[in-house]
């Protein structure tokens, strides 16, 4: 009986369109969490990352409901790119755009 609900399950994930199975996709993604990792370059050079990102939201409009520009998330900013969470660096608030021009916009509190 559990082989069939699994391969039912199968069977309906792959009827679905792309679109749909992007979006179920980010939802399981979601609530199990990624564990993520944001690097960000200018030209070939590292300049910064974020570490244990769980996930990374499109930002939606309050009173129209409709999909923002950027992306935004939480994690932590890892100063010294060693993949760790130091006693120095802290959980903030990023985000970037989806236009040409770059940027990431995060918190960094030095106190």
């Amino acid at each position: 009986m559990k082989k069939l609900i699994i391969l039912a399950s199968a069977l309906l994930f792959v009827g679905c369109t792309q679109e749909t199975q992007n979006s179920l996709s980010r939802s399981l993604q979601n609530w199990t969490g990624t564990n993520g990792v944001l690097d960000v370059y200018a030209g070939n050079k590292l300049v910064h990352r974020f570490i244990d990102i769980d996930k990374i939201s499109t930002a939606k409009g309050t009173t129209d409901g409709k999909d923002r520009p950027y992306r935004y998330g939480y994690g932590y900013d890892d100063i010294n790119f060693n993949y760790k969470k130091d006693n120095d660096e802290k959980k903030v608030y990023f985000e970037f755009s989806d236009y040409s021009t770059s940027y990431i916009f995060y918190e960094r509190n030095t106190h």
